[in-house]
């Protein structure tokens, strides 16, 4: 759709060992945000209506704090969260209203990544790209490789 930005590569990394990248607090902090960017999950609760809460520090002192809540859980294959909740199906008021679908799928020896980030309108879409969607998500992606690389 119009609303949605989309991201779909194929990784040089196991689908359990992504798997566990995104679903780990302690790994996903390693490589949510394109260093020299930090990230504090302050919040994660990986359950349906469970608390997703990261903050993102920069080393300019700019900060992104991003609280919001697991929609769905296929266990190996897809995470959907978004911004417009909090945990226990809270509502919220996000500086960024976006529904993210994560896909997971086993491929060519590897696994293909999607990511799907879908916004109210066109207008938000619009927004969150010109604020750096893929220059932030493409490094982010290859961080997020090269840690499920590393997990034995």
């Amino acid at each position: 759709m119009q609303t949605d930005l989309v991201i779909s590569r194929l990784l040089n990394a196991p689908r359990a060992a992504l798997w566990r990248a995104w679903t780990e607090p302690a790994l996903l902090a390693e490589w949510w945000c394109p260093k020299p960017w930090t990230t504090q999950v302050k919040a994660f609760e990986l359950r349906p209506g469970g608390d997703f809460h990261t903050f993102m520090q920069g080393p300019d002192g700019g900060t992104s704090d991003n609280p919001g809540s697991f929609l769905e859980i296929v266990p190996g294959a897809r995470l959907v969260f978004t911004s417009q909740l909090t945990g226990g199906w809270r509502p919220a008021t996000p500086w960024m209203a976006f529904t993210a679908v994560i896909s997971l799928a086993d491929e060519l020896g590897g696994t293909r990544y999607v990511a799907t980030v879908m916004h109210p309108d066109e207008a938000t879409r619009a927004r969150h790209e010109e604020l750096g969607f893929f220059e932030g998500l493409e490094p982010a992606i290859d961080q997020l490789e090269a840690t499920a690389r590393q997990i034995p």
